[in-house]
């Protein structure tokens, strides 16, 4: 398993060819108190840089991009009823897609853990 992060603030946990798509705790103490998500359908498919959701919090609202492309496979549906989850647990338990990964040389475009703390600084 690795973990690599995205500069629009998304981290991908890659496990075979299924990637766990979140949003970092950067994101979501940016963001403020969540109030809703709207998110993708499985089956959905997608290009990288794509919009694949809406996260709403007081403050504002924000798009997800896609850091890659890929097919939703699972959609973490608990955020529906619990989009505060994502300020509670958003590199653990609030991931917010599983996707079957349609490119995965598309990985090295991306950041590893380093590299993100660079980024945010």
């Amino acid at each position: 398993m690795a973990t690599y992060y995205s500069e629009e603030h998304e981290w991908v946990l890659v496990e075979g060819d299924v990637a766990t798509i979140g949003i970092t705790k950067h994101a979501a103490d940016q963001l403020g108190e969540i109030v809703f998500i709207e998110q993708k359908e499985a089956g959905d498919e997608f290009e990288k840089g794509d919009e694949i959701g809406v996260i709403e919090s007081v403050k504002a609202a924000s798009e997800i991009y896609a850091p890659l492309d890929g097919e939703v496979v699972e959609v973490n549906g608990d955020l529906e009823d619990n989009p505060g989850a994502l300020n509670e647990s958003p590199e653990g338990d609030a991931w917010i897609y599983k996707v079957k990964l349609a490119n995965a040389a598309q990985l090295e475009e991306l950041m590893d853990l380093d590299g993100y703390k660079a980024l945010i600084g």
